[in-house]
Formats: structure tokens, sequence, C-alpha cells
């Protein structure tokens, strides 16, 4: 089959198209012959092995132990495990594959049966492969870490992009007023995503606002978590998905000690996948309740293009690749 293969860490440039062998099934797997599949900031972040703690997380140092990256996945079932019991050959599926092994920048892949749900009937292959991983954070940021409550104020910071344009939709869904903050070019394509209320932040600095918010949902964590603290009611929680490294540590390492001496919550986390909160984003895509903002999509041979793309920022929404 055909895979972007990469052996060592490093920029998109070491991403290079090449045949490679097919997966091995087991009793327990489902072979997937891959449709779609779309890029997200954890793709990058394996690529270039960046932060440096990844590479222990996934087990080598020097040279990537992932070959094959990718854990969005979109595609139709070709072969079951004999101990498979909720798929068929032919069914169509999509899924998370960052809990069992990635791969889904090839034309197959395999996987446990649980990374899997069926794939929303009023969805293309393409519109199915930018949801799992971006919308799984969304969610479980918004309802189970936030603790979103119906009639909250919630401010989305980053609507624009993947995890954020997601949020958006999402946070009206669970009933929240929602505010969206992003630049002036994309103002029209995140309110037509639903939010309440949208904030160009290169006009006005959401930190200065006398405004506050209930829950402060970021995906685009590039400021210090003091700035926004004032942005919250007391009580208020903020949760990061998304921006950088300092920031990240910044949430991860201080977060509790932050919450304590300002009375807002600031929380970081790691998202869950599971079959019930895929099956919770199929049921609104196929009510019309949630559908990805797609910026572009590209054929399996030019996804390093598409990776840059995603790392130098310049992505509204998501990118599938087709494969």
């Amino acid at each position: 089959m055909k895979a972007i293969v990469q052996t060592q860490y490093g920029s998109s440039d070491t991403l290079s198209l090449q045949e490679v062998d097919s997966p091995t099934m087991t009793d327990q797997s489902v072979l997937v012959r891959v449709h779609a599949t779309s890029v997200n900031s954890g793709d990058w972040h394996l690529m270039r092995g960046s932060p440096f703690l990844v590479r222990f997380i996934y087990g080598s140092l020097l040279k990537p132990k992932l070959k094959i990256l990718g854990f969005d996945v979109a595609g139709r079932v070709e072969a079951v495990g004999k101990a498979v019991t909720q798929f068929n050959p032919g069914d169509e599926v999509f899924g998370d594959l960052s809990e069992c092994g990635f791969g889904a920048f090839a034309e197959y892949v395999c996987c446990p049966e649980t990374a899997l749900v069926h794939k929303p009937i009023t969805a293309s292959f393409e519109e199915a492969a930018t949801v799992p991983g971006a919308a799984l954070t969304a969610l479980q940021g918004l309802r189970d870490v936030g603790q979103l409550q119906l009639g909250q104020r919630v401010l989305i910071n980053g609507a624009s992009g993947g995890v954020g344009s997601f949020a958006v939709q999402i946070a009206k869904n669970l009933g929240a007023e929602v505010t969206a903050v992003c630049n002036s070019q994309k103002l029209e394509k995140v309110r037509s995503l639903g939010a309440d209320h949208v904030i160009d932040y290169t006009q006005i600095d959401i930190t200065q606002a006398r405004q506050q918010y209930d829950l402060m949902l970021d995906a685009a964590g590039f400021r210090s978590v003091f700035d926004y603290l004032p942005t919250l009611v007391p009580q208020g929680t903020y949760v990061m998905v998304g921006g950088s490294t300092v920031r990240l540590f910044q949430v991860l390492l201080f977060g509790s000690i932050i919450s304590s001496i300002s009375r807002r919550k600031v929380k970081g986390f790691a998202v869950k996948p599971n079959q019930t909160d895929l099956l919770t984003l199929k049921a609104w895509m196929e009510a019309g309740k949630l559908m990805p903002l797609i910026d572009q999509c590209y054929p399996l041979s030019e996804l390093p293009t598409a990776i840059r793309r995603l790392e130098q920022r310049q992505v509204t929404g998501k990118v599938a690749i087709r494969v």
C-alpha cells in the first residue's frame, strides 16, 4: 500500500510517500480502507518530536517509533477479525486512532473496533475525517473539564481553528451564549457557525474588555494565563486546549497554584477518545447541528504541504486529506 512515512524527526520535508507492507490483522482488529484523514497539531508535534516530552511518551528519543502518523480516519471496512462484533465488511466508519497506534496517513489501517463508529450518513468521507480529534477535544474541554452549564457565557479563543470552530458549535448545542474570537478575515465564517458574538482580536483586546465569562476555552494559548483571568467571573474556568508549548506547561505545572490564588479554575487536559462521544458527534452531524469548517482538501501525496500550512497557522478550520 501507499503511505506517508517518516524515518527521522524534523520538518515536513522528512515525510515521503512510499510503498510499504499492508498492516497485519488480528482476531480483534478491523481493517479499514482509508478514504480520508485530516491533519492536526498533534501530527506536527510528533513529526518534529517537540516538545521533547513526546519522544519519551512514544518510546523513541532519536528516531520516531511511529513511522506512519495520522489519527483521524474515515473509510470503509475491508475485513474484520473473528472476535469483532460491531462491524462488517463494507461498513462506512470514522474514528480516532490516537490510542491505538496512529497510521491513518495510508491507504489501509488496522485498529480495534472500539476506535470506530459508523460514519454519519449525511457526511462525506472528507467531512467525517476532520471531526474526531478536534471535535472530541472541544466536546470534552467544554462539557467535562469546563463543566459547561445551560445558559452560561462562554468565550472561545482561536474560534477559526480546528478545535475552535467545533467548540463554537458544540457550546451552542450545549446551550451556552457563545462569544468567538478570531481575526478580521475570518469573522463571517465564524459567525456562520452560530456564534452569538464575534470579536476581532486585531481591533479589540479581550483582556481589556469589561465583559466577563463563566468559561473560556483557549484554542490559541499564546499569551500568559494571567492575562485572561480578568475575563472570567469569580469561580469561572479557563481551559487550555491549544497554543504554545510554554503556555501549555504553564497550565500543566502551575494551574492548581494559579487557581488557588486567583479564585478562577485553570485547567489543561488530554482528550480521551471513546465511542460514546463519537456517537454524540455523529448524532449532531446527522441532525445538522455540527459540521466541519474545511479550509482545503489535499491528496495524500501533498500531505506534507498540508502540515506545513497548519504549522504556519495559515488554516481556517480543518484541512482534509483525500486518500
